[in-house]
């Protein structure tokens, strides 16, 4: 009978009341809730108060300056979110996307490793088609991806290459590993084991993303500085004697930040590999399908001109 009487109340619920409801749940803020919905603030707010009573559940509670969502307001986002995207998707007239007219905020989850190597290609292409859009950048948090993707909170999220269920992905780019350091002689694997290393993590503990291949090469390093950014590690290795193993795409931008040089890995480590990441439910919706081919465009423009500077590299420090 409850089940029902359920049913029942959400059979009668107004859509425009689920858009706000959404709409607030990823802003966390009524005044900005209404502004994405061209709505005042007194309209969001009656809504709200409607859906409330309809829902029986306060659905959100004032904490500080911003809203919190209640459990049951948890529960109903990311499926409603979804239902709310396919239902857009079944609606929308087929035309073609104008990101000029249409993109006002673009919402990625990523390392800031990856950060140096997507984030100003990707604004200045924004700038030259859609001049008004905000990019947003925000650590990735791999416990929340799904819920975040689902909610509309994250448009995309760029991580390594692992199993992610109920998401959609595509590769993005990949990457070899190289040495940083400020002396331009070759490292031997005995030398590399030998070493003073900087390790470069944003997490409080655990191995570096290179050490997890290294430790299944059984290779130890002598770890003596653990920092969070590149740019910290990069300018550590510059005034030292220690070695920085990372990515030839951050390596190349901090051999033109800091001098450094660029050293082939004597030990044979695979290859990073990053993917992007989407719900399924914005797998039709234009401004998600646009970011995407976006992003997999500067992508693969990307890695063409590092090819080419991998190779001038090598053969320079042969």
């Amino acid at each position: 009978m409850q089940e029902m009487n359920e049913r029942g109340r959400l059979s009668r619920l107004d859509l425009n009341l689920l858009r706000v409801f959404d709409c607030v749940y990823r802003e966390r803020h009524l005044g900005r809730a209404a502004a994405g919905l061209h709505l005042s603030q007194p309209a969001v707010s009656h809504a709200l108060a409607r859906l409330r009573r309809q829902l029986d559940d306060p659905l959100f509670r004032r904490q500080g300056r911003l809203l919190a969502p209640t459990p049951r307001a948890e529960q109903l986002a990311p499926r409603l979110s979804e239902a709310l995207a396919s239902l857009e998707a079944i609606l929308r007239p087929e035309r073609g996307f104008d990101p000029a007219r249409e993109l006002r905020r673009v919402r990625l989850a990523m390392a800031d490793e990856m950060e140096l190597m997507l984030l100003p290609p990707l604004l200045k292409q924004l700038r030259r088609v859609a001049p008004e859009a905000l990019l947003s950048s925000v650590r990735i948090e791999r416990s929340e991806l799904k819920t975040d993707l689902a909610a509309g909170r994250l448009d995309l999220a760029v991580d390594l290459a692992q199993p992610l269920q109920g998401l959609r992905h595509a590769p993005l780019f990949e990457d070899r590993y190289c040495i940083a350091s400020a002396r331009p002689q070759r490292i031997s694997a005995a030398q590399y084991r030998k070493a003073a290393h900087v390790a470069v993590s944003s997490r409080r503990s655990g191995p570096a993303m290179e050490e997890f291949e290294l430790g299944r090469l059984g290779v130890e390093r002598r770890v003596l500085l653990r920092c969070q950014s590149h740019e910290a590690a990069g300018r550590a290795v510059a005034d030292s004697e220690l070695l920085l193993t990372l990515p030839r795409t951050q390596g190349q931008w901090l051999r033109e930040r800091f001098g450094l040089h660029l050293l082939p890995l004597p030990l044979r480590l695979p290859a990073v590999q990053g993917h992007l990441y989407w719900h399924p439910a914005y797998e039709d919706e234009p401004a998600n399908r646009w970011l995407r081919e976006q992003l997999l465009s500067l992508a693969a423009a990307n890695a063409a001109s590092t090819t080419v500077e991998v190779v001038a590299q090598t053969d320079d420090e042969k």
